[in-house]
C-alpha cells in the first residue's frame, strides 16, 4: 500500500541549494520538491503533512565514524547498536558507518560476520560498514577483493596501538596497494605509535598519571609526521587515503600541501577537536578522562586552523568517533595510570546540533553544515544520491530542524547510553524536531516514534570523489 507524506513550508538547506520548498515522500524515498505556494505544490496530497513553516528541512545526517560496541582496553564501549542509533536518529542521523573489526589471526570474513550479527534486527536508522584491518597478509589482501565486492569499500589501519591494532609501513603500504586496484579506501589512524608508547612509559615512570597526560604524550608532531608518512606511502602505492580523526594545525598543513599537489588525500575531524581542547583533559579530580581519546584533544589554538580546513575544503567530513565509555567503572580502570583509561568520547547524538551551533557563530555557512555532515560522507564512501541530499528518488531521510529553539546539552537529557556528556551544559540554538528514515517518522515533534530493526544494512559504492 503506498503512503504519501509531504512535508510542507521549510526552507529546504542542502549541500548544493537553499530553497523554500514542499517535500513530497513516497513509498520511503522523496517523489519531487515544488517551490512553496506553487500550484505544483498546492496540488499535492498525502497522508500525513508534516508544517516545517520557520524551519529548516535537512537531509538526515550520515555519521561516517562509530564504534558501538567495540573492545577496547578490556571493557566494551557503551553503546550498543540498539541504543547508539537510537541516540543517533534523536540527534538527527539517520546513517552510521560503524567499524567491523579484524582479530589478529583470523580472517576479515569472521570479523565483519560478528559485527553483521551485532547489528542485525537491533538498529533504529540504516547502516553500513568500514572493515579495520588488523592483520595484513597474503589471504587477508585477497579478502579485501571480495569485501569491496560486498560493498564494504572502505579499510582502516592504523598507525597506533602497537600489539592491538598497530601495522608496520610494509603492511600498510601491502594494503594500499590492494586497494589501488579494487577501488577501495584507505583510512588511517595516523599517530606514530611506537613512539608514542616510548612517550607513555617515560611519563609513568616520572610519575605523571593523570589524564591530562594522555594528550602530552601524544604529541602533535607525531600526529602530523604520521600524516605525511601516510601520504607518502598511498603516493607510492598510487592510492586515494582518508586520515579519521584529524586533531591537530600541523596534520591539516599536511593534508592541505598534499591536496595542493592534486593528490587524492582527504581529511575527517570531530566535533571534540572543534569545540574541546586540553583544558578539558586537565579537569581536577579525574573528571579529564572523561575526556580520553584519540588522537587527543589539543590545545585551544589548534581549533582554528581545523575551522579553516573545514571552509577552504582541506577537511571534508566531520563525524563523531563515537565511542563511549562510562565514567563509572569504565575511563576509572585508569585511575592512577592515564593509559589504561578507555579511549572514546560520546557524541553522536550531538553532531548536528554541534555544527549548526557552528553556523550560528560564523564559522561556517549552512550549506557547509550540510556538506560536512550529510552530503561529503556519504559521497566520501559510496551512499550519495541514496543518503545525504534531498533530491528526486533519494531516501526520505528527512530532519525537520528548527534553528530558534534552545537546549542545553546534559547527560540528564542526552540519549546515548553513557553517564556523562562531553559538553554537559553547552547551550546550543537549534534542535532537531522531527526525523523521518526512509519515509518512517522515527522522531516525531520530540518523541521517539522509531524501533529497533527499522535499520537496514546499506551496501556502499566506492568513493565517489574518485569517480571519474
Amino acid at each position: 500500500m503506498s503512503t504519501r507524506t509531504l512535508i510542507r513550508g521549510g526552507l529546504v538547506v542542502t549541500a548544493a541549494d537553499e530553497t523554500h520548498a514542499d517535500v513530497l515522500i513516497e513509498d520511503g524515498r522523496i517523489a519531487a520538491l515544488a517551490a512553496h505556494g506553487s500550484d505544483q505544490a498546492n496540488s499535492w496530497t498525502a497522508d500525513r503533512v508534516i508544517d516545517a513553516t520557520d524551519k529548516y528541512v535537512i537531509p538526515g545526517g550520515v555519521d561516517a565514524h562509530t564504534h558501538m560496541e567495540l573492545p577496547f582496553g578490556g571493557t566494551f564501549a557503551s553503546d550498543t547498536f540498539e541504543t547508539g542509533t537510537r541516540a543517533a536518529a534523536w540527534g538527527g542521523t539517520t546513517t552510521i558507518v560503524d567499524f567491523a573489526v579484524q582479530s589478529r589471526g583470523r580472517s576479515l570474513r569472521e570479523g565483519l560476520d560478528a559485527w553483521y550479527a551485532k547489528a542485525d534486527g537491533k538498529c533504529a536508522i540504516d547502516y553500513a560498514f568500514h572493515m579495520i584491518l588488523s592483520d595484513v597478509n597474503d589471504g587477508t589482501l585477497k579478502e579485501m577483493d571480495r569485501l569491496v565486492e560486498e560493498g564494504i569499500t572502505s579499510f582502516k589501519l592504523f598507525m597506533a596501538y602497537p600489539g592491538v591494532f598497530y601495522s608496520d609501513d610494509g603492511q600498510i603500504l601491502r594494503a594500499m596497494q590492494r586497494s589501488a586496484g579494487n577501488g577501495g579506501l584507505i583510512m588511517m589512524h595516523a599517530e606514530n605509535g611506537i613512539a608514542i608508547d616510548v612517550l607513555v612509559e617515560q611519563a609513568l615512570q616520572r610519575g605523571e598519571t593523570d589524564p591530562r597526560f594522555h594528550g602530552e604524550v601524544r604529541k602533535v608532531l607525531l600526529e602530523a609526521e604520521a600524516t605525511h608518512r601516510a601520504i607518502q606511502l598511498a603516493r607510492v602505492a598510487g592510492a586515494p587515503l582518508y586520515v579519521v580523526h584529524v586533531s591537530a594545525e600541523e596534520a591539516v598543513a599536511e593534508l592541505a600541501a598534499a591536496r595542493d599537489k592534486g593528490l587524492p588525500v582527504f581529511g575527517e575531524t570531530c566535533p571534540q577537536y572543534l569545540f574541546l581542547s586540553t583544558d578539558n583533559l586537565a579537569e581536577p579530580d579525574f573528571e579529564g578522562a572523561k575526556y580520553v581519546c584519540s588522537t587527543p584533544l589539543r590545545p585551544r589554538e589548534h581549533q582554528a586552523a581545523l575551522w579553516r580546513g573545514l571552509r577552504t575544503d582541506d577537511l571534508q567530513v566531520v563525524s563523531t568517533d563515537h565511542c563511549p565509555f562510562c565514567f563509572a567503572g569504565q575511563k576509572e580502570l585508569g585511575r592512577g595510570d592515564f593509559s589504561k583509561i578507555p579511549n572514546g568520547l560520546p557524541g553522536v547524538e550531538n553532531r548536528m546540533d554541534l555544527l549548526h551551533q557552528a553556523v550560528v557563530d560564523g564559522h561556517i555557512s549552512r550549506r557547509r553544515w550540510i556538506d560536512i555532515a550529510c552530503a561529503a560522507p556519504a559521497r566520501m564512501f559510496g551512499l550519495y544520491g541514496k543518503k545525504g541530499t534531498l533530491a528526486p528518488g533519494a531516501d526520505a531521510d528527512v530532519v525537520v530542524y528548527d534553528p530558534h529553539a534552545e537546549q542545553i546539552l546534559s547527560a540528564e537529557t542526552h540519549h546515548m547510553n553513557v553517564d556523562y556528556s562531553a559538553y554537559e551544559g553547552k547551550r546550543i540554538r537549534g534542535r532537531v524536531e522531527t526525523v523521518l528514515s526512509r519515509g518512517e517518522v522515527v522522531v516525531d515533534d520530540r518523541e521517539f516514534t522509531g524501533r529497533a530493526g527499522h535499520g537496514t544494512y546499506t551496501p556502499r559504492g566506492t568513493c565517489q570523489y574518485l569517480n571519474d
